[in-house]
């Protein structure tokens, strides 16, 4: 249970290793029952293009998402793979939202273990994907 009182979903975890270990899904958008008491699965993917999953994140509310990353290495030395979590709070969302979210995250968070980014968004260019890229390959493929 988070400060704020809201607890999870029992499939969040569930969803989240099933995404880890068997790889089939891409991605996992997270989101707050309409009570705003519990933290709920509103959505998994399998699809592929980042730009789909960045449409999926609301223009106007907040959200929580995991994404498994995939991104090239230079030349001839593969690709590599990181599960991030996202932590999506638009400047256009409500006041009361973006509080809810902000308090509940760590609950979320802390639950889902083998995460490797935490990338926090408030507006498109801070999860594009160049950006997401940057923040993910710091040291890769530089041993």
């Amino acid at each position: 249970m988070s400060r704020s009182g809201v607890g999870l979903a029992g499939d969040c975890v569930t969803t989240f290793e099933q995404l880890k270990l068997g790889k089939k899904t891409k991605y996992i958008i997270y989101k707050l029952s309409d009570d705003k008491k519990t933290i709920i699965v509103e959505k998994t993917s399998e699809d592929v293009d980042y730009d789909n999953f960045l449409a999926d994140l609301p223009e106007a509310d907040c959200r929580y998402a995991v994404y498994d990353f995939e991104y090239q290495l230079e030349a001839g030395e593969g690709k590599r793979s990181k599960i991030c979590f996202y932590s999506w709070s638009p400047d256009d969302a409500p006041v009361r939202s973006k509080m809810v979210y902000s308090s509940s995250k760590d609950a979320l968070r802390r639950a889902l273990a083998g995460i490797h980014s935490e990338i926090q968004g408030t507006d498109p260019s801070e999860v594009c994907y160049e950006t997401v890229l940057e923040r993910v390959s710091k040291g890769a493929g530089n041993r």
